[in-house]
């Protein structure tokens, strides 16, 4: 789930029962969305003979927020195996 915040920032918040096998994944998915907007945007710049400056900061705005959801979605995975392997070391 994501939330936009007044100021225009984004965050995510993982469903509470995924592994953190699978927020990695997701945060792959992101990344890749980043990635494909980046190199869209370089070809529409490459193409252009004139650049609309207003949809190109709208477009590495995007890509700053696919990437920061793809850290957000990691940071949550190093949490949970962080809190997974103090639970093993814990019944140990």
């Amino acid at each position: 789930m994501k939330n936009r915040h007044a100021d225009g920032t984004v965050s995510y918040h993982a469903d509470p029962e995924a592994t953190s096998h699978q927020l990695l994944n997701e945060a792959t998915q992101w990344l890749q969305y980043a990635r494909g907007l980046a190199g869209l945007l370089a070809d529409l710049i490459h193409e252009a003979d004139a650049m609309d400056c207003q949809r190109v900061a709208l477009g590495l705005e995007a890509i700053g927020a696919l990437t920061y959801m793809g850290i957000q979605c990691t940071a949550q995975a190093h949490v949970r195996m962080c809190w997974e392997g103090g639970a093993k070391a814990g019944a140990d």
